[in-house]
């Protein structure tokens, strides 16, 4: 079995678990790789919950962070083995997100003895649905696994602090009406027709831009999709209007649908899944004290991301890592060497300043 060298810098680190394939699902090769790497590591603790690796510090500092990153990918398209071109390493998940992991897993072997405890997870399945996701069963079985001050995920962020992250929800607007044959449509009630009010009320949506935390965040209610219609000469009796409503996080979910349910006022709307949003936390001190150490200007995040998942457990956290996340999933993704680089001194330097 071949082994996973975690002395090396981190441009060989990711280089090298690039090429060990680890589709959502399939991260058994990777999770055992990391598993034996790190077991030696004497001040490490590890957990595993199946593939996902937990391995803590435990030295009785005042601070304990959290600093993690998932091991899958999306599936492979033709973009194995990795190949390196100037400042860029390509290969798949090369941005989201085994750059990101190369450094976590060279901080958990290497930093013996850091200023702040810290627990590192390496876990499965962030690709896919949320209940296969590692993170997310770990918060389930054992939370107190993931206590800590602030988390921080290694998600593609251009080597910048995306701070917390939007909600999110989906909800179908149900029209109903009356099918009739076309040729004589006076006789059924047309529900296609019947959500040109839904798309005007979306159309006249105006998004909050609430500050939260000191970050301007920027909401979205919008149509993103649309389905009715039975056959080419019947007048149609239902029609579903899919919208996807991204909010901030000075809402909960449940906040959110009501909100949804107001703009829809009249409308039958159910909710099909749903996110929560997670609180950046910067005025708390770990968080400040890591946005001082990078020493750049944290941006909102507006996607989501699983920080949202350490809002139950009423932890702060952020995104920090290598690699632009609009090009996350192309076939010929890749993150800048410098931001590797980057990346990882800053880390370093917060978790072991110089004395």
């Amino acid at each position: 079995m071949p082994t996973l060298d975690l002395s090396t810098d981190v441009v060989s680190i990711a280089a090298a678990i690039i090429d060990i394939p680890s589709q959502s699902h399939d991260e058994a090769v990777l999770a055992d790789l990391v598993d034996a790497a790190l077991s030696g590591a004497s001040h490490l603790k590890l957990v595993r919950y199946g593939n996902t690796i937990i391995a803590r510090t435990d030295l009785g500092r005042e601070d304990r962070v959290l600093i993690g990153g998932h091991l899958d990918t999306v599936p492979a398209a033709g973009n194995l083995p990795h190949r390196l071109e100037g400042d860029r390493l390509y290969g798949l998940g090369a941005c989201d997100m085994k750059g990101g992991l190369a450094i976590a897993l060279w901080l958990a072997a290497n930093i013996v003895d850091p200023v702040r405890d810290v627990t590192y997870v390496f876990y499965e399945c962030e690709e896919v649905a949320s209940q296969f996701n590692g993170l997310q069963k770990v918060v389930e079985a054992d939370p107190a696994l993931l206590d800590a001050s602030l988390a921080i995920l290694m998600e593609p962020s251009n080597a910048g602090i995306e701070a917390g992250c939007q909600g999110t929800l989906r909800a179908e607007v149900r029209l109903s009406g009356i099918r009739s044959h076309s040729a004589r449509s006076w006789m059924g009630v047309n529900a296609v027709h019947a959500a040109a009010e839904v798309l005007a009320r979306l159309d006249g949506y105006v998004a909050r831009q609430p500050i939260v935390d000191g970050l301007s965040y920027h909401e979205g209610l919008n149509a993103v999709g649309i389905r009715g219609g039975v056959a080419g000469n019947v007048i149609p009796d239902e029609c579903v209007v899919t919208v996807n409503y991204r909010f901030a996080p000075d809402r909960t979910v449940h906040e959110a649908e009501e909100h949804v349910r107001s703009v829809f006022d009249g409308f039958d709307v159910t909710f099909i899944d749903a996110a929560d949003a997670a609180r950046p936390g910067l005025d708390q001190p770990a968080a400040a004290a890591f946005v001082e150490a990078v020493g750049v200007v944290p941006q909102p995040k507006f996607g989501w991301t699983d920080v949202a998942r350490f809002t139950v457990l009423g932890t702060p956290a952020l995104n920090f890592g290598p690699g632009d996340p609009s090009i996350a999933h192309q076939i010929d993704e890749w993150v800048s060497l410098e931001q590797l680089r980057s990346c990882h001194e800053r880390l370093l330097n917060w978790l072991q300043p110089a004395r």
